[in-house]
């Protein structure tokens, strides 16, 4: 294992919230509202970790490892990837499955944390998000399996820090394909529309919101907290793969996060401009991104 900058962990620890909020200012102007201040995630979050937590009387210690594992599997997931040019914190060979893997675990543990209130409505939505899960994290691993094969490398830092434009030239149909499925992917994984409102409160039509309902106070806030940094990490895997190697590594890595808000700013007009889609019909697309991945992976074969 190789230490690297700790640059990416302090930048998605201080920003991630960010996102949030330019997705909200973007669905507000698009409604022709003022909206809320681009840092009311901030604000939200420190009102919630000064409350008091109410938890059921049939919880367990499951309940509350649920936020925390979430939470630390997507810090340890930024903590391998890389930020532009300058190096992830942590690296080794075939990180990329230690990332996908405790992404995984956190939403296992987010899908017990629900089962374990008994509630019928958090059982509904951890039904929902297993049965989606199944189709999402082959797509990803496919996304991944392809840049590998196009790169050479097993690891994030490799796969992630700039690809050079020559194999842009040389590769463009896989990388595009596997561009607008890690788009679709991150959509899904976010439970943003067209796949699911985080804004709803229809426990009948949530997904990931339902799971969550028993929260309050800081267990609340490490689930919204954890929620930004997840988003922050699916931004940045698309920045990356969009983003050609530069000369300088300042360059890169600011070249790097304005495409991290570009695409966030994506994600706000596609809130803006769909509606969702019907719970029989996030399967097809969940099938579609997993097919373009297998496209690009042939491509590059």
């Amino acid at each position: 294992m190789n230490p690297g900058s700790p640059l990416h962990l302090l930048v998605a620890l201080l920003a991630a919230p960010l996102l949030g909020g330019i997705i909200a200012r973007i669905k507000a102007i698009a409604a022709g509202r003022h909206g809320a201040p681009l840092r009311q995630p901030y604000f939200d979050l420190m009102r919630l970790a000064r409350k008091g937590e109410v938890r059921g009387k049939g919880t367990t210690i499951l309940f509350v490892a649920g936020t925390l594992v979430t939470l630390a599997g997507a810090l340890l997931a930024i903590a391998l990837t890389p930020l532009g040019r300058f190096p992830a914190l942590l690296s080794f060979p075939g990180d990329v499955i230690a990332a996908l893997s405790v992404l995984g675990l956190g939403r296992f543990f987010t899908i017990v944390a629900a089962m374990d209130t008994g509630s019928s409505f958090e059982g509904l939505g951890a039904s929902r998000e297993a049965f989606f899960s199944a189709l999402a994290e082959p797509a990803t691993f496919i996304v991944f399996a392809a840049l590998a094969r196009a790169t050479g490398t097993v690891s994030l830092s490799g796969l992630l820090a700039g690809l050079p434009p020559a194999m842009w030239h040389s590769q463009a149909p896989a990388l595009f394909l596997a561009a607008a499925a890690l788009l679709i992917l991150l959509l899904a994984e976010n439970s943003r529309i067209p796949f699911d409102d985080p804004t709803t409160h229809l426990e009948l039509t949530m997904i990931h919101e339902v799971m969550v309902l028993d929260h309050s106070g800081p267990g609340l806030a490490t689930v919204l907290y954890g929620a930004a940094l997840k988003l922050w990490l699916f931004t940045s895997w698309l920045a990356a793969l969009l983003v050609p190697k530069t000369a300088s590594p300042w360059i890169g890595t600011l070249w790097t996060v304005g495409t991290i808000l570009g695409v966030t700013v994506l994600v706000g007009i596609t809130e803006s401009t769909m509606a969702r889609l019907r719970l029989l019909r996030v399967p097809q697309l969940l099938l579609s991104a997993a097919a373009l991945a297998a496209v690009a992976f042939l491509l590059v074969l």
